[in-house]
């Protein structure tokens, strides 16, 4: 089982094509890591029966000769995707209960394209955070531990859960979503590959919002190359997203040649803050120094905006969050916590259902957009 759950998405697609193991096989070892991995609370809702039958069904189609790039491959799925009958909850109470009835249009190419589901992982509450601890299901535990203390350690956030069950080999990849952050973030915390693709890239249509003109689904792996195999299956045009793409979608991982003499890199200077610590400013120069040695031209740039980037943030995300959040009255899914009359309804269902950073989040989203009137 360990041998199984020890390797990378493309090493186990080439195994599952040599035909020395089965869907089944590779799907039962990670069904039995995810519950391994419980004490790290990275996912909300397991899926092991589903997951099985998806495996029956990808070793069938495999047999018939008609594989998919992600034939057969084991993966989890960020809570913030909405899964046809399988509970997404974007880690929040007010939609307790909800199994929605469509597919998000990501998990859908996803399955289309072989994938198994393993189950839906544990997310800050409404992608609200950045350390994985606002979820209404109870902070992540990040598998990793400082060398010689074994105090539990952050995973990051928001997808904090999908970036532990990589690094625990609970799952050979995962989605993730990435608004400010939260995607690249949890991915250097948890030491695996995350990539926040350009908007448009991937779909949005049945991802829970945050803030949409932000918000981006993406591909969290052990390795770059399986981030290319995984990208290509998520991305694509969607005529349900107006901000979709309409461009075709390469083959990711044959472009990973190594090559990159002759690509210019431009290095903010922005980027390089006083008082950054010597470990963090050496890991930098030794990215340069890697550029550079492998036959890169690496240039000092300015971004002059850079010092604009977060607060710009903290105005557009939370403003949009609020418009989106209010959705979520208890009238038509989730949590209803019932009161006199219907102004009474929602604000006691509200008031319940969502945690104390997303309503910090909608009223500063609330106080911006009014003073923007």
């Amino acid at each position: 089982m360990d041998e199984l759950t020890g390797l990378d998405l493309s090493a186990a697609r080439d195994l599952l094509a040599k035909g020395e193991v089965s869907s089944k096989e590779l799907t039962e070892a990670h069904v039995a890591a995810v519950a391994a991995a419980r004490p790290l609370n990275a996912f909300i809702t397991e899926t092991p029966d589903k997951a099985i039958e998806m495996a029956e069904a990808s070793d069938a189609r495999r047999a018939k000769g008609e594989a998919g790039v992600m034939e057969g491959l084991p993966i989890a799925i960020k809570d913030l995707y909405c899964t046809e009958g399988v509970l997404t909850t974007a880690g929040s109470h007010i939609l307790d209960g909800f199994h929605p009835p469509y597919e998000s249009t990501v998990t859908a190419k996803l399955w289309q394209a072989g994938a198994v589901m393993l189950g839906k992982t544990n997310m800050d509450e409404f992608a609200m955070g950045s350390s994985n601890m606002t979820s209404y299901y109870g902070a992540v535990e990040n598998p990793w531990r400082r060398q010689g203390d074994n105090r539990p350690l952050v995973p990051g956030g928001s997808s904090g859960g999908s970036g532990a069950a990589v690094a625990a080999r609970a799952a050979l990849g995962a989605t993730g979503t990435d608004t400010g952050g939260s995607i690249r973030q949890p991915a250097s915390f948890c030491g695996i590959v995350g990539m926040k693709p350009t908007y448009g890239r991937c779909s949005r249509w049945g991802l829970v919002a945050f803030a949409s003109s932000l918000d981006q689904a993406g591909p969290m792996t052990r390795s770059v190359r399986d981030a290319a195999i995984m990208l290509r299956a998520m991305a694509g045009h969607d005529p349900k997203d107006s901000t979709s793409v309409d461009r075709p979608v390469p083959d990711y991982e044959a472009a990973l040649t190594g090559d990159v003499r002759g690509l210019k890199v431009g290095i903010p200077k922005e980027y390089r803050l006083d008082g950054m610590p010597g470990e963090i400013e050496a890991l930098w120069q030794q990215g340069i120094d890697w550029l550079k040695a492998a036959g890169a031209e690496v240039h000092d740039i300015s971004l002059p905006h850079t010092r604009y980037a977060l607060p710009t943030y903290y105005i557009v995300a939370p403003a949009e969050a609020s418009s989106n959040l209010a959705r979520y009255d208890g009238v038509r899914y989730g949590l209803r916590v019932p009161g006199e009359d219907l102004t009474e309804m929602y604000e006691a269902t509200r008031g319940e259902g969502f945690g104390a950073e997303v309503k910090r989040r909608v009223l500063i989203g609330t106080s911006r957009s009014s003073a923007a009137c």
